[in-house]
Protein backbone atom coordinates (compact mmCIF):
# COMPACT_ATOMS: atom_id res chain seq x y z
CA UNK A 1 0.00 0.00 0.00
CA UNK A 2 1.41 3.30 -0.75
CA UNK A 3 -1.76 5.33 -2.14
CA UNK A 4 -3.99 6.53 0.79
CA UNK A 5 -6.90 8.86 1.02
CA UNK A 6 -6.83 11.75 3.92
CA UNK A 7 -9.08 14.51 5.23
CA UNK A 8 -7.55 17.24 6.96
CA UNK A 9 -8.83 18.07 10.54
CA UNK A 10 -10.76 21.56 9.57
CA UNK A 11 -13.57 20.35 11.04
CA UNK A 12 -12.62 17.48 13.71
CA UNK A 13 -13.93 17.63 17.33
CA UNK A 14 -16.08 15.21 19.66
CA UNK A 15 -19.67 16.26 19.01
CA UNK A 16 -21.02 12.95 20.11
CA UNK A 17 -20.17 9.74 22.04
CA UNK A 18 -20.78 6.92 19.95
CA UNK A 19 -17.82 4.17 21.13
CA UNK A 20 -16.35 4.02 24.62
CA UNK A 21 -13.58 6.62 24.16
CA UNK A 22 -15.30 9.37 23.57
CA UNK A 23 -16.36 11.99 25.98
CA UNK A 24 -17.54 15.79 24.68
CA UNK A 25 -16.84 17.18 28.13
CA UNK A 26 -13.24 16.13 27.93
CA UNK A 27 -13.40 17.23 24.38
CA UNK A 28 -9.98 17.29 21.78
CA UNK A 29 -7.69 20.24 21.36
CA UNK A 30 -7.68 21.23 17.73
CA UNK A 31 -4.82 22.96 17.50
CA UNK A 32 -2.53 19.95 18.53
CA UNK A 33 -4.50 17.78 16.62
CA UNK A 34 -3.90 19.32 13.63
CA UNK A 35 -0.01 19.67 14.49
CA UNK A 36 -0.32 15.69 15.14
CA UNK A 37 -2.31 15.20 11.81
CA UNK A 38 0.71 17.45 9.93
CA UNK A 39 2.84 15.12 11.57
CA UNK A 40 1.28 11.67 10.64
CA UNK A 41 1.09 13.11 6.95
CA UNK A 42 5.14 14.17 6.72
CA UNK A 43 6.01 11.08 8.48
CA UNK A 44 3.98 8.82 5.71
CA UNK A 45 5.02 11.32 2.64
CA UNK A 46 8.91 12.00 3.59
CA UNK A 47 9.53 8.57 5.65
CA UNK A 48 7.68 5.99 4.36
CA UNK A 49 7.24 7.34 0.41
CA UNK A 50 3.59 7.23 0.59
CA UNK A 51 0.93 9.58 -1.84
CA UNK A 52 -1.99 11.07 -0.12
CA UNK A 53 -4.34 12.01 -1.69
CA UNK A 54 -6.88 14.72 0.03
CA UNK A 55 -10.47 14.91 0.09
CA UNK A 56 -11.92 18.25 1.32
CA UNK A 57 -13.20 18.58 4.74
CA UNK A 58 -17.07 19.06 5.11
CA UNK A 59 -18.43 21.26 8.26
CA UNK A 60 -20.27 19.51 10.64
CA UNK A 61 -19.04 15.73 9.94
CA UNK A 62 -16.02 15.78 12.65
CA UNK A 63 -15.34 12.43 11.95
CA UNK A 64 -14.50 12.48 8.07
CA UNK A 65 -11.18 12.70 9.24
CA UNK A 66 -11.47 9.11 9.92
CA UNK A 67 -11.34 7.99 6.55
CA UNK A 68 -10.77 4.29 6.66
CA UNK A 69 -14.41 4.25 7.65
CA UNK A 70 -15.42 5.81 4.05
CA UNK A 71 -15.11 2.11 2.46
CA UNK A 72 -13.00 -0.25 0.99
CA UNK A 73 -11.06 -0.34 -2.23
CA UNK A 74 -10.34 -2.91 -4.17
CA UNK A 75 -8.58 -1.93 -7.71
CA UNK A 76 -10.73 0.71 -9.72
CA UNK A 77 -13.61 -0.79 -7.44
CA UNK A 78 -15.11 1.50 -3.94
CA UNK A 79 -17.75 -0.74 -1.48
CA UNK A 80 -18.95 2.43 0.04
CA UNK A 81 -20.10 2.24 3.96
CA UNK A 82 -22.65 2.25 5.38
CA UNK A 83 -22.27 3.82 8.57
CA UNK A 84 -24.29 2.27 12.13
CA UNK A 85 -25.00 5.47 14.05
CA UNK A 86 -26.88 8.36 12.24
CA UNK A 87 -24.37 11.19 13.38
CA UNK A 88 -21.75 9.41 10.80
CA UNK A 89 -24.03 8.38 7.85
CA UNK A 90 -23.69 12.14 6.59
CA UNK A 91 -20.42 11.50 5.46
CA UNK A 92 -21.42 8.99 3.17
CA UNK A 93 -22.24 11.24 0.77
CA UNK A 94 -18.97 13.36 -0.18
CA UNK A 95 -17.05 10.03 0.29
CA UNK A 96 -19.48 8.72 -2.77
CA UNK A 97 -18.54 11.89 -4.77
CA UNK A 98 -15.11 11.75 -4.11
CA UNK A 99 -14.60 8.26 -5.49
CA UNK A 100 -16.83 9.06 -8.43
CA UNK A 101 -14.93 11.86 -9.17
CA UNK A 102 -11.73 10.02 -9.44
CA UNK A 103 -12.90 7.26 -11.46
CA UNK A 104 -13.61 4.60 -9.03
CA UNK A 105 -16.86 2.02 -9.83
CA UNK A 106 -19.00 2.80 -6.23
CA UNK A 107 -21.07 -0.46 -4.79
CA UNK A 108 -23.77 0.21 -2.70
CA UNK A 109 -25.09 -2.04 -0.23
CA UNK A 110 -28.89 -3.01 0.16
CA UNK A 111 -30.41 -0.63 2.38
CA UNK A 112 -30.40 -1.69 5.98
CA UNK A 113 -26.96 -3.44 6.40
CA UNK A 114 -24.47 -1.69 8.43
CA UNK A 115 -20.78 -1.86 6.96
CA UNK A 116 -17.95 0.39 7.87
CA UNK A 117 -15.25 -0.05 5.19
CA UNK A 118 -11.72 -0.28 6.10
CA UNK A 119 -12.20 -0.20 9.81
CA UNK A 120 -13.52 -3.51 9.99
CA UNK A 121 -12.29 -4.89 6.96
CA UNK A 122 -8.42 -6.15 6.46
CA UNK A 123 -6.53 -8.67 4.45
CA UNK A 124 -3.28 -10.27 3.46
CA UNK A 125 -2.20 -11.30 0.48
CA UNK A 126 -4.64 -14.51 0.60
CA UNK A 127 -7.44 -13.67 2.63
CA UNK A 128 -9.69 -11.12 4.05
CA UNK A 129 -11.33 -10.16 7.68
CA UNK A 130 -14.23 -8.65 8.69
CA UNK A 131 -14.82 -7.61 11.87
CA UNK A 132 -18.69 -7.77 13.37
CA UNK A 133 -21.09 -7.32 14.98
CA UNK A 134 -20.49 -3.55 17.00
CA UNK A 135 -20.40 -1.36 13.62
CA UNK A 136 -20.85 -3.88 10.66
CA UNK A 137 -23.37 -6.82 10.03
CA UNK A 138 -22.24 -10.20 9.60
CA UNK A 139 -24.30 -10.30 6.39
CA UNK A 140 -22.60 -7.19 4.49
CA UNK A 141 -19.19 -9.35 3.95
CA UNK A 142 -21.44 -11.79 1.63
CA UNK A 143 -22.60 -8.39 -0.97
CA UNK A 144 -18.78 -6.86 -0.05
CA UNK A 145 -16.96 -10.14 -0.94
CA UNK A 146 -18.95 -10.87 -4.17
CA UNK A 147 -18.25 -6.96 -5.35
CA UNK A 148 -14.73 -7.77 -4.80
CA UNK A 149 -14.23 -11.23 -5.69
CA UNK A 150 -12.26 -11.54 -2.44
CA UNK A 151 -12.99 -14.66 0.42
CA UNK A 152 -13.96 -12.53 3.88
CA UNK A 153 -13.73 -14.49 7.16
CA UNK A 154 -15.55 -13.02 9.44
CA UNK A 155 -14.07 -12.43 13.14
CA UNK A 156 -16.18 -11.62 16.25
CA UNK A 157 -15.08 -8.61 18.61
CA UNK A 158 -16.18 -8.90 22.03
CA UNK A 159 -15.10 -6.02 23.89
CA UNK A 160 -16.37 -2.45 22.80
CA UNK A 161 -13.19 -0.64 23.44
CA UNK A 162 -12.28 -2.25 20.34
CA UNK A 163 -15.64 -1.80 18.63
CA UNK A 164 -13.44 -2.18 14.99
CA UNK A 165 -11.35 -4.21 13.53
CA UNK A 166 -8.28 -2.01 12.97
CA UNK A 167 -8.46 -1.29 16.23
CA UNK A 168 -7.37 -4.59 17.63
CA UNK A 169 -5.76 -6.03 14.11
CA UNK A 170 -3.11 -5.53 11.97
CA UNK A 171 -1.88 -6.97 8.91
CA UNK A 172 1.46 -6.65 8.10
CA UNK A 173 3.19 -7.07 4.43
CA UNK A 174 5.64 -9.59 5.65
CA UNK A 175 2.74 -12.03 6.58
CA UNK A 176 2.63 -11.24 10.13
CA UNK A 177 -0.07 -9.70 12.11
CA UNK A 178 0.26 -7.20 15.03
CA UNK A 179 -3.53 -7.74 17.06
CA UNK A 180 -4.98 -7.69 21.12
CA UNK A 181 -6.50 -11.61 21.29
CA UNK A 182 -8.83 -10.49 24.22
CA UNK A 183 -10.75 -8.03 21.53
CA UNK A 184 -12.15 -11.44 20.01
CA UNK A 185 -14.20 -14.11 21.17
CA UNK A 186 -12.59 -17.67 21.20
CA UNK A 187 -13.81 -18.45 18.14
CA UNK A 188 -12.02 -15.58 16.64
CA UNK A 189 -8.85 -16.19 18.26
CA UNK A 190 -8.71 -19.42 17.14
CA UNK A 191 -9.25 -18.88 13.52
CA UNK A 192 -6.57 -15.70 13.40
CA UNK A 193 -3.94 -18.71 15.01
CA UNK A 194 -5.28 -21.20 12.45
CA UNK A 195 -4.36 -18.63 9.71
CA UNK A 196 -1.18 -16.96 11.19
CA UNK A 197 1.60 -19.38 12.75
CA UNK A 198 2.92 -18.80 15.95
CA UNK A 199 6.16 -16.70 14.66
CA UNK A 200 3.81 -14.63 12.79
CA UNK A 201 1.60 -13.07 15.50
CA UNK A 202 2.36 -10.34 17.17
CA UNK A 203 0.05 -10.13 20.72
CA UNK A 204 0.19 -6.69 22.00
CA UNK A 205 0.13 -6.25 25.55
CA UNK A 206 -3.16 -4.45 26.81
CA UNK A 207 -1.34 -1.54 28.19
CA UNK A 208 -0.48 -0.76 24.14
CA UNK A 209 -3.38 -2.17 22.95
CA UNK A 210 -5.45 0.58 24.72
CA UNK A 211 -2.98 3.21 22.81
CA UNK A 212 -3.76 1.83 20.06
CA UNK A 213 -1.14 -0.27 18.85
CA UNK A 214 -2.75 -2.20 16.62
CA UNK A 215 -4.07 1.01 15.06
CA UNK A 216 -0.90 1.14 12.53
CA UNK A 217 -0.62 1.99 8.87
CA UNK A 218 1.95 -0.98 7.32
CA UNK A 219 4.01 0.48 3.92
CA UNK A 220 6.34 -2.43 2.93
CA UNK A 221 8.70 -2.69 5.38
CA UNK A 222 7.81 0.32 7.47
CA UNK A 223 5.13 0.71 10.17
CA UNK A 224 3.70 3.78 11.33
CA UNK A 225 2.36 3.47 14.86
CA UNK A 226 1.11 5.35 17.19
CA UNK A 227 3.41 6.49 20.17
CA UNK A 228 3.60 4.68 23.05
CA UNK A 229 4.22 0.97 22.26
CA UNK A 230 7.60 0.46 23.11
CA UNK A 231 7.24 -3.34 23.26
CA UNK A 232 5.18 -4.00 20.09
CA UNK A 233 8.08 -1.63 18.37
CA UNK A 234 10.34 -3.36 19.76
CA UNK A 235 9.03 -7.06 17.95
CA UNK A 236 8.41 -5.12 14.66
CA UNK A 237 12.11 -3.71 14.44
CA UNK A 238 13.76 -7.77 15.77
CA UNK A 239 11.78 -8.55 11.95
CA UNK A 240 13.03 -6.45 10.06
CA UNK A 241 10.52 -3.33 9.98
CA UNK A 242 11.24 0.51 10.70
CA UNK A 243 8.58 1.76 13.17
CA UNK A 244 7.48 5.31 12.90
CA UNK A 245 5.97 6.33 16.33
CA UNK A 246 3.24 9.22 16.01
CA UNK A 247 1.51 11.36 18.86
CA UNK A 248 -1.79 10.86 17.91
CA UNK A 249 -3.17 11.04 21.63
CA UNK A 250 -6.23 13.84 20.37
CA UNK A 251 -7.65 11.34 17.75
CA UNK A 252 -7.25 8.53 20.04
CA UNK A 253 -9.61 10.05 22.49
CA UNK A 254 -12.20 9.90 19.54
CA UNK A 255 -11.32 5.58 19.31
CA UNK A 256 -9.05 6.30 16.27
CA UNK A 257 -5.50 6.71 15.15
CA UNK A 258 -2.86 6.61 12.34
CA UNK A 259 -4.27 3.56 10.58
CA UNK A 260 -7.73 4.93 11.09
CA UNK A 261 -6.76 8.54 9.51
CA UNK A 262 -5.66 6.62 6.27
CA UNK A 263 -7.84 4.66 3.66
CA UNK A 264 -5.83 2.81 1.45
CA UNK A 265 -6.34 2.83 -2.38
CA UNK A 266 -4.10 0.44 -3.51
Amino acid sequence: MSRFLVCPPDHYQIAYEINPWMDVKRGADPTVARVQWNALAAVLEKNCGATLERIVPVAGLPDMVFTTNAGIVAGHTVVLSQFRYPERQPEETPFEQWFESHGYEVKRLPPGLFFEGGGDMLGTRNMWFGGYPQRTDIRAYRYVGEFLGREILPLELVDPRFYHLDTCFCPLSGGEVIWFPGAFDRYGQAAVMERFPAEKRIAVPEEEAVRFACNAVCIGKHVVIPEGSPSTMERLEKLGYATHAVGLSEFIKSGGAAKCLTLALD
